[in-house]
């Protein structure tokens, strides 16, 4: 009798499913029975790409080679998890094994995993799909009472391997042809786009640019201090004839200039001062009751959110944090989600984790008045709601409680918890007032807010406090306090805020609510810009990438974020900077699931896309992109012709005099293009970032070449001696340094000593290592393994500068007397065959 192999998307999913099934034993890295076989993948085990001989490498990115459209694609074991792909490959290809059953996680995702594993390992098997939102036994049971054909979901495998390919079409043109084109002038200009990164970073040079064009205006507000018998309490004029109209900073209680106004708006506050100064007021007050119901559970978004605005964690460190109480600690549930829903049958679960967490000094006393208050109800579908879950649930603590947690992952657990214990609480009650004192007919407000009943605030304790801004001072029945205090505050507009990480995460999140197009809005309005699994990675991307910066809390584009804005606003190519392609495509594979468009034609429309993008690209230069570019006013000094801005340079109209508009990093603005020619120097620019990723400071001038370098002041020294120190005290360390035992941290180019960043002459350390070694990218989780344990994980994708070779080392921290530095350990070769020829020089993977 043969065995069904059940291939899950995550070991844990694997060892519940092996649970519930009853009596399958583990038997090494999976587990089995006379009747089941079960394993896991551990998320994408394959990736697309073209074939091998088709394949352009990086240094041949030509025009002559663009654009890539491959016959086929081919499948590629991701190198990272190879012995696990291998591991499936065995199980799928025993002979005892007759059946699959897809277990992947119930989505596009899940479905994609499945079915290129399934591709890799050329598997003739019959298939059936496990179609599960809820991971208790008994749902587990009922899903495999009620299996699926395979050929049921051929519409999802269909839309899950179009979007797939559909982004590594449009990234890989767009890439290649935006680096052809950045490289004509000479040189390799890396510039990457993508269909969710390059949208994300438009949000972030439009938000820029509002801040840049910003005009402060200048407003006036009126407050008063009013006297009453039992004491003092304050009011702000307003306008009670005020209609919101087009002006965004309109408010009822601003005075502004106005075309119609018959006085300015500080003639008008004044003489509303002295109008009401010292004069009785009529009270009128309303006072009613509200409320305010506890939070959603988290999902990864919101998480994250959180987490920056509360303690400043990035999304990768909150995402970071979140998988080891997953993966490690096993107390958290996984938390790469999108929904902030339960299933509906997981009442009594929540009921057992509420009995774990009475044992808690912490929780015990909230869990407890839950269950003895039977707070928990299954028809609250606030928090038990299967509509609301698509592939996985709300993030929410398990029935293992932690043991040893590091700070970090304390404030995240405690976050989740206090979180899960809030959403079954009653609602929070206050009262509301709402004071009119009229003054000469003049009106002003004052407002109250006293916490009447805690409700799912208690379970935060002291943070209850934030919620409640203080009941007013009680006036009398028909008691007519005195102005005492009336006062015209001159005040000024701010700029729109730029963006922090949690408010970046909730723009690409909502980035759908910006379009124009109803069905496309309506296609984004559960996706957004990416997925709470890869939001973070897209934020770190642009920032390796030199398109973002970050500066204390928040984020700002760079110039090479404008340039790249710019190029493809002027090569008319918006589908690459604009949310709508992300609709378009949600609309179209929606359509597809359903059996309504075919694959073939989806992807002849991507690769006309490609095609167009290249086809833009390859029909401009550098000086004819269009663009709102100036004119200078000053002459070139050669010739004296007419310069001009174009997309890279500041350039002569008649000879070829120019230089760049972006110098380390910092584009110069038109004044200072100006001023350089004009003067042939500039002098106290900031701004500037070296190769470590430092900011510093300096001077710019013309030599007699009429070429552009850096100088500086005497006292400030050679060159990068003038940068800025690093603030690293809003910055979470990676580690503790080798050499000197103080904090490490990860700037953009390098993780380097908070010691050895510092001028300090002599320099007490010198230890720094990059964060791409022979081309191999460093991950932060593979720094703290080489901090911690002196030795990280072994890394595949090392380059060799003399040979142009792959090869695979572990990276370890060498003493050798007072030097401390990273360098190579390399594996053991694999003993030799017998007989086999000698190999030269060439180690075995």
């Amino acid at each position: 009798m043969g065995k069904t192999l059940i291939i899950a998307e995550k070991p844990s999913v694997a060892s519940d499913i092996a649970k519930a099934l009853g009596n399958i034993k583990k038997d090494g890295d999976h587990f089995e029975n006379d009747q089941y076989v079960i394993s896991s993948a551990v998320g994408h085990l394959v990736e697309i790409g073209e074939p091998e001989a088709e394949e352009v490498k990086r240094g041949k990115w030509t025009f002559a080679k663009l654009p890539v459209v491959p016959t086929h694609f081919e499948l590629k074991p991701i190198e990272k998890t190879a012995d696990r792909l291998k591991q499936l490959t065995r199980l799928i290809k025993r002979k005892d094994v007759t059946e699959l059953v897809n277990a992947c996680d119930a989505g596009r995702e899940g479905e994609l995993i499945f079915r290129l594993i399934q591709q890799h390992a050329k598997a003739k098997q019959p298939v059936k799909r496990l179609w599960l939102q809820s991971m208790t036994p008994t749902a587990i049971r009922d899903g495999f009472a009620k299996l699926r054909s395979d050929a049921e979901l051929q519409g999802l495998a269909d839309a899950a391997r179009s979007r797939s390919e559909a982004d590594w079409l449009v990234g890989i043109n767009g890439t290649r042809a935006m680096t052809a084109f950045n490289s004509k002038s000479g040189g390799f200009h890396l510039t990457t786009v993508g269909r969710v990164q390059t949208p994300t970073l438009a949000l972030m040079v439009e938000r820029e640019e509002k801040i840049r064009k910003f005009v402060p205006r200048t407003y006036f507000e009126v407050h008063a201090t009013f006297d009453a018998k039992a004491g003092q309490y304050a009011g702000r004029w307003f306008d009670e004839k005020f209609r919101k109209g087009d002006d965004e900073h309109a408010r009822a209680e601003r005075i502004f200039d106005t075309p119609e106004a018959k006085a300015s708006a500080s003639a008008r506050a004044k003489a509303i001062v002295l109008k009401c100064l010292g004069k009785p007021g009529i009270v009128e007050e309303e006072s009613k009751p509200t409320t305010q119901a506890p939070p959603l559970l988290y999902d990864l978004t919101s998480l994250q959110r959180e987490a920056n605005s509360r303690f400043g964690f990035s999304a990768r460190t909150t995402l970071s944090l979140a998988q080891a109480l997953y993966e490690k600690h096993k107390v958290l549930t996984y938390p790469r989600t999108d929904a902030r829903a339960l299933p509906e049958d997981y009442v009594s679960t929540v009921g057992q984790t509420l009995e774990q967490l009475e044992e808690t000094n912490r929780y015990g006393q909230f869990a407890r008045e839950i269950r003895n208050k039977k707070y928990v109800r299954p028809a609250n579908k606030r928090v038990f709601d299967n509509t609301k879950i698509s592939d996985h649930f709300a993030i929410i603590p398990t029935l293992q409680l932690p043991k040893a947690l590091n700070e970090l992952e304390e404030k995240l657990y405690d976050m989740v918890v206090k979180r899960f214990l809030a959403v079954f609480y009653p609602s929070a009650e206050f009262q509301q007032t709402t004071r009119i004192t009229r003054v000469e007919g003049e009106a002003f407000k004052s407002e109250g807010k006293v916490l009447v009943n805690p409700g799912w605030l208690a379970v935060y304790g002291k943070e209850a406090d934030t919620e409640e801004t203080g009941n007013l001072t009680p006036v009398a029945a028909g008691e007519k306090p005195k102005a005492s205090e009336v006062t015209a505050k001159e005040l000024q507009t701010k700029p729109p805020a730029r963006y922090t990480e949690a408010t970046l995460l909730s723009a690409m999140e909502g980035a759908g609510k910006l379009i124009d197009d109803e069905e496309l809005r309506a296609a984004m309005q559960e996706k957004g810009l990416g997925t709470p699994a890869t939001r973070a990675s897209i934020i770190e991307g642009l920032i390796l990438q030199k398109y973002l910066v970050r500066e204390d809390k928040v984020l700002k584009p760079t110039p090479q974020a404008f340039s790249l804005i710019t190029l493809l606003n002027g090569l008319n190519v918006p589908e690459l900077t604009q949310a709508e392609l992300t609709a378009n495509w949600e609309t179209q594979l929606a359509r597809m699931e359903k059996g309504e468009i075919s694959r073939e034609k989806f992807m002849a429309e991507i690769a006309a896309m490609a095609k167009h993008i290249v086809k833009q690209a390859k029909g401009h230069e550098s000086d004819t992109v269009p663009g709102d570019f100036a004119d200078l006013a000053t002459p070139c000094p050669r010739c004296g012709g007419a310069m001009k801005e174009n997309y890279k340079k500041f350039s002569c109209t008649k000879c070829d005099f120019g230089f760049w508009k972006i110098l380390a990093g910092r584009q110069l603005s038109v004044d200072e293009a100006e001023t350089l020619i004009r003067d042939k120097k500039i002098e106290g620019l900031e701004g500037f970032r070296s190769k470590l990723g430092r900011a510093f400071n300096a001077n710019l001038r013309m030599n007699d070449a009429q070429e552009i370098e850096f100088y500086w002041d005497e006292d400030e020294g050679k060159v990068g001696e003038g940068a800025d120190p690093v603030d690293f005290s809003t910055m979470e360390p990676v580690g503790k340094c080798p050499k000197c035992g103080s904090g490490v941290f990860e700037l953009e180019s390098a993780y380097i000593c908070e010691v050895a960043a510092k001028k300090e002459k002599p320099r007490k350390c010198d230890f720094r290592s990059g964060r791409i070694i022979l081309q191999q990218p460093i991950e932060r989780e593979q720094m703290v393994k080489l901090l911690t344990d002196g030795k990280t994980d072994l890394l595949t994708k090392f380059i060799s500068t003399r040979t142009k070779r792959p090869f695979q080392a572990f990276l370890v921290i060498e003493r050798k007397k007072d030097e401390v530095k990273v360098g190579f350990e390399f594996p053991p070769r694999e003993p030799k065959a017998a007989k086999a020829p000698a190999s030269k020089g060439k180690a075995k993977a």
